[in-house]
């Protein structure tokens, strides 16, 4: 059982209630829209942003947002990488799936790895972003992340594993 206990456009929070091993639980849990995020990794580079997110500053991501209710995660993978970079990509191949925050949140993120993708149109942002793309090199990017300059939780995840399974470290 749920029952929503505030109202917000974006962050909807619902009281869950259940019985787990004869136990009564209850949990807040915030309902969030799952998200796209795009690995684009070409010869030793990998194409990020850098995203505004006040009021905690100025972080380096992987390019990502959120699912439209009509979309499917490739569809949007597709939408974002294109609306974020301006590249298009013939083929996002699926990666992996992780929770966000799973103790208290529905959001999930469904990774892609972009494959053969050119630079094909100007950014086209929605109102309230603050980006811009960079193309990086790889080793910079994972320096980054080991000195602890790299703070978002989907870019984090994402190259970390990319990278081990890729044997990139």
């Amino acid at each position: 059982m749920k029952k929503k206990i505030l109202k917000s456009d974006k962050f909807p929070i619902f009281r869950h209630k259940t019985t787990i091993y004869g136990k009564n639980i209850v949990r807040d849990i915030v309902h969030r829209p799952d998200v796209a995020a795009i690995i684009a990794y070409h010869n030793k580079k990998i194409i990020v942003v850098r995203q505004n997110r006040f009021p905690n500053g100025i972080d380096i991501e992987i390019p990502s947002g959120n699912i439209e209710t009509h979309e499917t995660p490739i569809q949007s993978a597709n939408r974002e990488f294109i609306e974020e970079t301006g590249y298009t990509a013939k083929k996002m191949i699926p990666f992996f799936t992780f929770f966000t925050s799973i103790g208290y949140s529905t959001q999930r993120v469904h990774c892609f790895i972009a494959s053969d993708f050119q630079k094909t149109s100007k950014l086209n942002l929605e109102p309230g972003e603050l980006l811009k793309m960079e193309v990086m090199s790889f080793s910079k990017l994972m320096k980054m992340i080991m000195d602890g300059k790299i703070t978002d939780s989907i870019t984090l995840s994402s190259i970390l594993s990319f990278a081990i399974k890729k044997k990139l470290i």
